[in-house]
């Protein structure tokens, strides 16, 4: 599965040709022009990315940054046509990783979004491939899982479901979430399957497996 970005823009020619770059770049690419549309698409497809603009109708960027960052630690590039230091620090002090100001090139930005994505990997990879939590390592080469030094044997979902747990650290995530990115949105079946498999890979954690927390009416956690 490819990466994915979340692009909120209003105004259609910019939001294009940015997705034009990102594509080309080996990214999926999901479009919506206004901020209250967005907390709807973030939900469903929950990207890797999410590129905003600050001044759109419903809700603005500021308003979208801080939704977002309840729900996720996922890197977030604020576009503006204002270059004021007032406007940065509010969006930095909300949870924004970077900001690009009006007019761009879209080639720099999806080389900063690259920066960006590689260095949230490096924070959640600190070892470069290996995450480690209690007596567990993930190594994310192998897609393998060791527990207290033993080998532990995981399904391909299993294995994407707990490193999707992992990324997202202390972060709720919802079964409808987790059923679009690990199952994709094209699944058929419901979302049960995801308690399935939780149910699974909880009894494979063993001593670690109290790490994955139950939020009732909502989804999952990883703590």
């Amino acid at each position: 599965m490819g990466k994915k970005v979340l692009l909120v823009e209003d105004e259609l020619r910019i939001r294009e040709v940015v997705a034009d770059y990102f594509k080309k770049d080996g990214w999926e690419v999901y479009e919506t022009d206004n901020g209250s549309s967005a907390i709807t698409w973030f939900d469903a497809v929950y990207p890797d990315l999410v590129i905003l603009d600050i001044m759109m109708p419903q809700m603005d960027g500021f308003a979208v940054t801080k939704q977002v960052r309840n729900r996720s630690g996922v890197p977030i590039i604020l576009l503006t046509a204002k270059s004021s230091d007032d406007d940065k620090i509010h969006g930095f002090e909300l949870g924004a990783d970077d900001y690009v100001t009006k007019p761009f090139s879209p080639k720099v930005l999806v080389a900063r979004a690259n920066s960006l994505m590689k260095r949230a990997t490096e924070q959640y990879l600190p070892n470069g491939h290996m995450i480690r939590f209690g007596q567990a390592v993930v190594n994310t080469k192998s897609r393998n899982l060791e527990l207290d030094n033993q080998q532990v044997e995981l399904t391909p979902k299993e294995y994407d479901l707990l490193l999707l747990l992992l990324q997202h650290k202390n972060n709720v995530l919802s079964r409808e979430t987790i059923l679009n990115h690990v199952w994709g949105m094209d699944f058929e079946g419901d979302n049960r399957v995801v308690d399935t498999h939780i149910k699974k890979l909880r009894a494979k954690l063993g001593c670690e497996s109290n790490r994955i927390r139950t939020v009732i009416g909502t989804g999952y956690k990883f703590e």
